[in-house]
């Protein structure tokens, strides 16, 4: 198959990279047409580097605007060269984490009417004619509520694209929806390897617990992007009010190695399965036997 075209659903800028960075690098490297559509500005971010703290949230936004330039280098470091904000951006406003006040915010994602904020999306899909679909879980990973809203709106666009009495332009029907995740077993090996360092965001005896994350045995599709982490990397380091260089995922590669964060992985909600693919051992970094998970988010499709 030599058009490929991925579409990826995430809530703020730098989301794309830390979930799916070394996959969209991946492939547009290899010549596919990847879409990136995000949600909101990430207005309500946490800004961890004391230099950039004048643009903490405030009400002209300015973290907002600084985060689309931000953005843009991130997508230029992972060659991906079609972003749209939904809606144009600033259409919807970061609602912030689960439970604060800014969730009340009358133009946040969080509040956003579901078939109007799908219908943008239609608009794109249909314009794109995407095979392949990428957002959060129904819990958008961790429960945030932009992450969420980005997951209700992705599979209500997935759901109407198709249906002609919907909106205008030509129906299409998205062939997969695939949902992000990370296994708890790759979460074990880097809770071993973070043990004796100052980011205990997790360990061996709380992982169970966690909100977030799935049994190896869920996940449809593995996807070996190791070749791709350098360009992550960077990604990540262009999103640098979000994330500076300690930040845990530096460390992480610096103690696993910088393929670690290469590999990323995916559950299939909608379409059909293809076959399995290659087998990534637990060595490697990957998931091991049994080896009936894709490698490839366009398995199966003619």
């Amino acid at each position: 198959m030599t058009d490929r075209r991925l579409l990826l659903v995430h809530a703020h800028p730098d989301d794309e990279t830390s979930g799916t960075g070394a996959t969209m690098a991946k492939y547009a490297a290899e010549g596919a047409h990847v879409t990136l559509v995000t949600c909101t500005l990430g207005e309500e971010g946490e800004i961890v580097v004391p230099d950039l703290a004048h643009l903490a949230a405030d009400k002209e936004d300015r973290l907002g605007e600084h985060r689309i330039d931000e953005l843009e280098a991130a997508c230029k470091a992972l060659g991906v060269d079609d972003h749209r904000f939904l809606g144009g951006a600033g259409r919807w406003r970061d609602s912030g984490m689960m439970g604060v006040s800014t969730n009340d915010h009358p133009g946040c994602f969080w509040r956003a009417d579901l078939d109007e904020a799908a219908g943008e999306l239609v608009k794109i899909i249909r314009e794109v004619r995407p095979q392949v679909l990428v957002t959060y879980d129904e819990n958008g990973f961790y429960g945030h509520p932009d992450h969420i809203q980005a997951h209700r709106v992705a599979w209500r666009a997935f759901e109407l694209a198709s249906d002609s009495s919907f909106g205008e332009g030509e129906p299409w029907q998205i062939a997969k929806f695939y949902m992000t995740t990370m296994p708890k077993s790759a979460m074990r090996r880097v809770a071993e390897v973070m043990r004796d360092s100052d980011f205990d965001f997790f360990t061996e005896e709380t992982l169970d617990d966690l909100p977030f994350g799935s049994a190896d045995a869920e996940i449809t599709a593995e996807i070996d992007a190791r070749a791709h982490a350098a360009a992550k990397l960077e990604a990540m380091r262009a999103h640098r009010s979000q994330i500076d260089l300690t930040a845990p995922w530096f460390v992480i590669s610096q103690r696993m190695g910088e393929e670690s964060i290469g590999i990323e992985h995916f559950i299939l909600k909608a379409g059909a399965r293809g076959p399995a693919g290659r087998v990534l051992p637990a060595e490697a970094g990957g998931l091991g036997e049994p080896g009936d998970r894709e490698d490839d988010l366009f398995a199966g499709i003619g």
